[in-house]
Parts: structure tokens; C-alpha cells; sequence
């Protein structure tokens, strides 16, 4: 599994609900794909959050678990600040997977 040493992420990936099979499978799209770490890993009664490093795999993989799992995918985003270099505003997405 690949892990970032660091706490920054752009995207949550909400797993809901909590289900070992979903979760296992979604561990290994993450491992498959080099584009993505994982920052933080927090496990709930109700489902698990992976904080991501990229916001388009983390929407790929979304989809990937839609295809399989007949489920629905939730996308919000949040203001995190101004870029500094490119006064561009910043957002981290919340891309929320529930399962039917």
C-alpha cells in the first residue's frame, strides 16, 4: 500500500458503508495506481475516509467502484485558501461512495 509521509491531501474518498470487501478492493485500485497516495486512513462505524493526494484519481477510482459495486457518488467541494504564486483559489473535493 502506498502511504504518504506527509499530512497534505486534495481529495477525501467516503466509503459508506462500512463493508470489507469495498474497502479491500478500493485498497487495491489505490495500490495499482501510481498516481495516488494515501495520506491519512480513518476507519468509522459507518465506513471508512481515505485523504488522497490527487482529485482526479481519486474521481476515477469513484467511478471504478460505481462500475462494480452499483452504488452512488456524491462530489462537494471545499474553499481551502488562495495559491499564493497564482492567487488561483484552491479547493479539496469530498467525493463520498455509497453503496446500494
Amino acid at each position: 500500500m502506498l502511504y504518504s509521509n506527509d499530512d497534505y491531501y486534495e481529495a477525501k474518498l467516503q466509503l459508506r458503508p462500512y463493508d470489507r470487501e469495498l474497502i479491500d478492493y478500493t485498497k487495491r485500485l489505490i495500490d495499482e495506481n501510481k498516481n495516488i497516495l494515501i495520506a491519512k486512513e480513518m476507519e468509522f462505524k459507518y465506513g471508512v475516509d481515505f485523504l488522497t493526494n490527487s482529485q482526479k484519481e481519486t474521481q476515477k477510482i469513484a467511478k471504478q467502484l460505481k462500475k462494480k459495486f452499483k452504488g452512488v457518488i456524491t462530489l462537494s467541494r471545499k474553499l481551502f485558501g488562495i495559491h499564493r504564486m497564482t492567487s488561483k483559489r484552491v479547493w479539496r473535493v469530498t467525493v463520498c461512495f455509497r453503496k446500494e
